[in-house]
């Protein structure tokens, strides 16, 4: 049975993150391509480098992702995991299917600044369906990791950075109008990931209280490796005593906390808090 609740759930996480890719690509195939802008990602680059290299979108950005992943994967190692192996991949393999489908596919809109805001509201669907199961589309968010560990830039900072000499590309190619909407879109879209990835770093202060305090104690401990403390709370309308357990966990530990307390005490008492900042002070 946990075996089958195991493949159900790669199945379930699978389908998820492919409709995520699905929903970017369609945004840069339909949006961002025809407008020419290079907005902030690996595609947007693929779209100015695909004016001097005769290659389509979908493969420039294949080399260009897998060329990412085998830097990222020397100098990050184990930071890049599956997920961004597969999404990366995804991308472009979807872009070919719809280079196949949709040949010569022209504006939608007929309009260069609407394909661009269209664009944004677009990718934002795909990008916070990732980020929310602790994935990303891959491509500068590995040029943006490599930064911020090197340099020891901020990951924000390390992301819009990369993304501006992106938009800025677009100079080598294309007019005035379309390097503004490049810097313009790279703007905005930097807003949404400023939501969902630059608060990445954002946890959570789970506060719980359960019959199963023992089981759940452990699984914090010897599953999520994570710490936890424990205060007595007495309830006010019975006066009641009652162990409240509460850990710090990070976006994927709480999904996995979340899931375990759903699976095992459903009725359980929980209180969440986002903690933004968290610090030791040193004995002096």
């Amino acid at each position: 049975m946990s075996r089958q609740h195991s493949w159900s759930s790669l199945i379930k996480e699978t389908a998820i993150l492919t409709g995520a890719v699905a929903i970017i690509a369609a945004a840069v195939y339909f949006f961002l391509l025809p407008s020419h802008a290079s907005v902030s990602s690996i595609s947007g680059l693929g779209i100015v480098l695909s004016n001097f290299i005769p290659l389509p979108l979908s493969a420039i950005t294949m080399i260009l992702n897998v060329v990412l992943l085998i830097i990222g994967f020397f100098t990050c190692g184990k930071e890049f995991g599956a997920k961004t192996v597969y999404t990366s991949i995804m991308l472009p393999l979807f872009l070919s299917l719809f280079e196949k489908v949709f040949p010569n596919i022209g504006s939608l809109t007929d309009s260069q600044e609407l394909d661009v805001l269209c664009y944004i509201l677009v990718v934002s669907i795909g990008l916070s369906i990732l980020f929310n199961r602790n994935a990303s589309s891959g491509g500068l968010d590995i040029v943006a990791k490599i930064m911020n560990k090197y340099l020891h830039m901020d990951l924000g900072r390390a992301m819009s950075l990369s993304g501006m000499c992106v938009a800025l590309s677009a100079a080598l190619v294309y007019d005035k109008k379309t390097v503004v909407l490049s810097i313009l879109g790279t703007y905005f879209n930097g807003i949404i990931l400023d939501h969902f990835i630059f608060n990445h770093n954002v946890k959570r202060r789970v506060c719980i209280i359960t019959k199963k305090e023992e089981e759940l104690r452990r699984f914090i401990v010897e599953d999520l490796h994570s710490g936890a403390t424990i205060y007595e709370a007495i309830g006010a309308y019975n006066m009641e005593k009652h162990n409240e357990i509460i850990t710090i966990v990070d976006k994927s530990e709480y999904q996995k906390l979340m899931s375990y307390i759903g699976r095992e005490d459903p009725l359980a008492f929980i209180t969440i808090y986002n903690v933004s900042d968290m610090r030791y002070q040193p004995k002096r």
